[in-house]
């Protein structure tokens, strides 16, 4: 067996290091573009691997897994900007035959909440909010374009809140690593910490749903 076959069945797609070692920046922009443009990526990770991915950009240049910054931010960008625009135009498209569906009850809470979201916030405020909540995210953009949001006013404010999130997250991971020595000897541990700091939003809405149930 090759090793390109082995590593593509080793591949985790919910594992940012795993996506990462496998891809490298492309795997930033694949689950960003999926996470904010596709409903079908609403599990992936896009916080813990922005977070994670920084980080890697401070290894030497001869460990294991090193990231470009330059390369990722780029990625980053495109992946939340592209997707979130695909997103918006998936929904003016599919309309609420898309989200108005039992198959999947987590994305059918998410969809309560970006609505709750739109009705609170308003437009603007809600889209940029809405890149720091998973699967909030993943719905709000075809939610956006079903509930017939303007094309300028939904691109304005996505591409302000996607770079906010996709560059901020990325270099806040950058800005960490760059301060721990010898970032590759802990590198495991925090990034299983970020994993689990990133569940927590998640656990807090399926919460809320239950108390609202």
């Amino acid at each position: 067996m090759s090793f390109a076959a082995m590593t593509t069945m080793a591949l985790n797609p919910l594992d940012p290091h795993s996506l990462l070692s496998t891809f490298g920046a492309l795997g930033v922009f694949l689950v960003l573009f999926a996470e904010t443009g596709l409903l079908i990526g609403f599990f992936l990770p896009g916080d813990s691997l922005l977070f994670t991915a920084g980080l890697l950009c401070t290894t030497s240049a001869g460990s294991a897994l090193h990231l470009s910054l330059p390369a990722v931010l780029v990625a980053a960008a495109a992946g939340a900007l592209l997707g979130a625009q695909v997103g918006y135009l998936i929904g003016r498209r599919a309309g609420p035959r898309m989200l108005d569906t039992a198959e999947r009850p987590k994305l059918q809470q998410a969809v309560v909440r970006a609505r709750e979201a739109l009705d609170k916030y308003g437009t603007g405020k809600a889209i940029v909010l809405a890149r720091f909540i998973p699967l909030v995210r993943t719905v709000l953009n075809p939610l956006a374009g079903t509930v017939g949001v303007p094309v300028r006013e939904f691109t304005l404010w996505q591409v302000i809140g996607g770079l906010i999130w996709s560059i901020g997250v990325t270099v806040a991971g950058y800005v960490l690593g760059s301060r721990i020595p010898n970032i590759d000897k802990y590198l495991l541990p925090i990034i299983a910490l970020i994993v689990i700091v990133s569940l927590i939003p998640v656990a807090l809405e399926l919460l809320r749903s239950r108390r609202r149930g």
